[in-house]
């Protein structure tokens, strides 16, 4: 991450790019699909999207960076796997929705490559951010959710609901910590663009706070 103030990036000019992110457990896909169900009513085209996977080579990377059983990586092949994720998910599947005029809704996007890689890593922020930002051409999505929950009730919710964790998933808890702090480090420097809530709350007082934030987008 960079110091150099606000971002300025690139916004689609059709189109409307939301995007959840957060630290496992926080509930992004959750309110991502409510998102969806509730655009859907209001007679919107809707695609809800995710990373890493969404697309045939997308499958293919998240296999590798997420199973345990791909056991270490460098950091930056990490990195890289991640970019080229982006890219990908970026040319298939974001940039013909908004070019369409859709709602894309994205559950993880760049931020969960700066915090995730850059903070939970050792990789300089900036270098982290050059390739990140070149992958995806720059583009930002017009809102980031960013649902905030400390790490380590996120891991137990993660705990609760799978047998057992993947491979970021299960570094520890210090690593987890880092990402938060990154997470709302970025949404601190931009918060025209961001809407952060504490993920504690009630899962429809949430999905309300999101609409509202949604709906004077779309006004």
């Amino acid at each position: 991450m960079s110091n150099a103030g606000v971002p300025e990036g690139v916004y689609a000019e059709r189109g409307l790019f939301v995007c959840f992110e957060g630290g496992e457990g926080a509930g992004k896909s959750t309110q991502a699909q409510a998102l969806a169900d509730w655009l859907g009513t209001e007679g919107h085209d809707v695609v809800l999207t995710f990373e890493p996977g969404d697309t045939g080579v997308g499958q293919k990377i998240r296999q590798i960076v997420l199973s345990p059983e791909t056991g270490h990586l460098a950091d930056a092949t990490e990195a890289l796997l991640y970019a080229a994720d982006k890219s990908e998910h970026l040319d298939k599947i974001v940039l013909p929705a908004l070019a369409a005029g859709n709602v894309v809704i994205t559950d993880r996007y760049v931020d969960s490559t700066l915090a995730y890689q850059g903070a939970g890593r050792a990789i300089p922020p900036a270098e982290l951010e050059h390739v990140a930002r070149w992958a995806t051409g720059d583009l930002r999505p017009h809102l980031t959710v960013l649902l905030d929950l400390e790490p380590g009730a996120g891991l137990t919710r993660v705990d609760e609901l799978v047998a057992g964790r993947d491979r970021i998933e299960g570094e520890p808890l210090e690593f987890h910590q880092r990402v938060r702090s990154a997470f709302r480090l970025l949404a601190e420097r931009d918060p025209a663009h961001y809407l952060v809530l504490d993920a504690r709350d009630d899962v429809d007082a949430i999905a309300a706070a999101v609409r509202t934030r949604v709906a004077e987008l779309l006004a």
